[in-house]
């Protein structure tokens, strides 16, 4: 088991709380806040209290968002915009998904959202944005909406190479992309056109609804 009693989150979002791996540094471990899934369930309509617990977990979501097809493949290019994911482990304060933490020069990466907030939509990170959107339609990776603070900036011989971080898999409702290569390319496209729609909302001093 994993001892988190010393540590604190170096970010924390609205169901889980992120900790730097105490014995290596380039993990990250997510773990859900406690009594947060007893909450979600309290709070969800009287049809969907009948799912179970597991079915709200965000760590268990995405360990099954990483067994998805397109990343079954025998091929470096898949993570070359993603996050490796190393499995679940227990903690202290709960099970954790255990994942690449993203760094340049031992720092931890920056987001696509401070990024923007703090130079704009420049010419070089919308390059970086294009090749990452390509690398989604090429191998048509399943995403929820693609938020700028779910994905980080990686440095690479000055080269922007955006990361996902959070927010594998799919959210349709019926799972249609996830078996059948057309439906896979119309949601990727629309993922797509949800993250631009995102970004110049964030731009714009977010008004309205973004999507």
């Amino acid at each position: 088991m994993i001892d988190l009693s010393g540590s604190t989150p170096f970010a924390e979002g609205g169901n889980r709380k992120c900790f730097i791996h105490p014995a290596q540094s380039d993990k990250c471990l997510k773990v859900v806040h406690p009594g947060l899934l007893e909450e979600i369930i309290k709070n969800k309509p009287w049809y969907k209290k009948f799912r179970s617990k597991d079915s709200f977990d965000d760590n268990l979501r995405e360990q099954e968002a990483y067994k998805q097809k397109a990343l079954m493949v025998d091929n470096p290019e898949i993570w070359k915009h993603l996050a490796q994911w190393y499995g679940m482990v227990e903690t202290n304060i709960g099970m954790a998904s255990e994942t690449e933490l993203i760094k340049n020069n031992d720092q931890i990466a920056e987001t696509l959202e401070s990024y923007l907030f703090s130079n704009g939509l420049t010419n070089e990170i919308k390059i970086a944005i294009n090749q990452f959107h390509q690398w989604l339609r090429d191998n048509l990776i399943l995403t929820k909406n693609l938020i700028p603070h779910n994905l980080v900036i990686k440095s690479e011989k000055d080269e922007m190479i955006i990361k996902i971080i959070d927010g594998l898999g799919s959210q349709a409702f019926v799972p249609l992309p996830n078996h059948s290569t057309f439906f896979a390319k119309r949601y990727v496209e629309r993922r797509i056109e949800l993250m631009w729609s995102r970004i110049n909302w964030d731009l714009s001093g977010r008004k309205g609804n973004w999507k």
